[in-house]
């Protein structure tokens, strides 16, 4: 498996390069930090009622400016994150703080919730594992919740809130029913899903890992429990956060989701302590692979040992007896016999016969 590494390095540069770009700037700059997954911003509007629903896509500022919602729930979807006008024209229509529109931009915050009396922000991750590389990456969901409208900020177009969508657009369930404090539900468990997926991958590679090693290991194994070190590292950086973000909104007062909303939101939570259950039991078997490691190898070693041994004390007498007749006396057994040198043959065959024997049955040979 080949080390995603340079990757790595790029990525770290040029977060070190954006966290710079921030320094020394007023509390609320309007400036983007983190990797610019889009060439631009598209902004989508979803409006809707018990009966009603349009969508709108804008393609430009201006024309987003000009428009007027009709409905009484709406859900405000920004795909890419590098265009701070955007950002500036959606946080003056909403009246949104400019810590919350700083927050959005920066793209390397930690889950996240924060009150701000009129609306809730949060803050979450999306997470994907390439197929090929196995290497899992994370793009940054920004989520407001007011009293009848969600906003939602993402870095890239991802498709993991179409089903959301699907639901909205054929009525099915109870979403266009129960406003949008529901809407953000299914937001939230959207994400939340998503990390099954991903451990259920890593699950599998830790199994397929696991008894490879136990059978025989290889020389990249070692690389390759390391990488799925870092990736449930990154993972428990995320989840172990989340909850505590939705654990939050559970026990929050009722100004923004209403009592019909809330065993859903108990549900979020128990997909999520869930999920920590998976990831942490996947990290304990990941941190016992080192050891499995080690010990097959140093099993190896000792069973090569041990068969190289064999094979010299087999030998040994052999090199005895031919040491011995190689000795330069005139007067020694066996010179002048006319069979001195095939029964000094058979002798060391004898002895090599006789000790293969033993170590076969003490089972050294195996």
């Amino acid at each position: 498996m080949t080390s995603p590494k340079p990757n790595r390095s790029r990525s770290r540069a040029a977060k070190r390069l954006s966290q710079a770009a921030k320094v020394g700037l007023a509390p609320g700059a309007l400036i983007h930090l983190g990797e610019r997954k889009t060439e631009q911003a598209t902004i989508s509007l979803i409006e809707y009622g018990d009966a009603d629903l349009t969508e709108h896509q804008f393609s430009s500022l201006a024309e987003s400016q000009a428009y007027q919602p009709q409905l009484p729930v709406l859900w405000l979807n920004v795909h890419g994150l590098h265009e701070p006008e955007v950002m500036a024209e959606i946080g003056r229509r909403f009246k949104l703080h400019p810590l919350v529109l700083e927050d959005i931009l920066n793209t390397n915050q930690r889950p996240k919730i924060d009150d701000y009396g009129d609306y809730l922000f949060m803050v979450a991750r999306f997470f994907e594992i390439d197929s090929d590389t196995h290497e899992v990456s994370s793009d940054q969901v920004s989520l407001i919740l007011g009293r009848n409208f969600v906003l939602t900020f993402q870095e890239r177009p991802s498709g993991r809130f179409d089903p959301v969508r699907d639901r909205l657009r054929h009525d099915r369930g109870q979403i266009r029913k129960l406003g949008a404090d529901y809407l953000a539900y299914s937001l939230l468990d959207a994400i939340v899903d998503r990390y099954f997926t991903i451990l259920e991958s890593i699950g599998e590679r830790t199994e397929e890992l696991e008894d490879m090693m136990l059978d025989r290991p290889r020389p990249g194994s070692l690389q390759t429990v390391h990488q799925l070190k870092r990736e449930t590292l990154t993972l428990r950086r995320s989840i172990w956060p989340l909850r505590e973000v939705i654990n939050s909104l559970t026990r929050a007062d009722d100004r923004f989701f209403r009592p019909e909303t809330r065993p859903y939101l108990r549900d979020i939570y128990d997909h999520t302590v869930h999920a920590i259950e998976s990831l942490e039991a996947n990290r304990d078997v990941i941190a016992g692979m080192l050891d499995i490691y080690l010990s097959a190898v140093s099993n190896r070693v000792n069973q090569e040992v041990r068969a190289l041994t064999v094979v010299a004390i087999i030998f040994m007498p052999a090199t005895l007896i031919s040491g011995i007749f190689g000795m330069n006396f005139k007067t020694m057994p066996l010179l002048d016999w006319p069979t001195g040198f095939f029964v000094a043959i058979g002798l060391m065959a004898t002895v090599a016969s006789t000790l293969s024997i033993i170590f076969w049955r003490r089972r050294w040979l195996e």
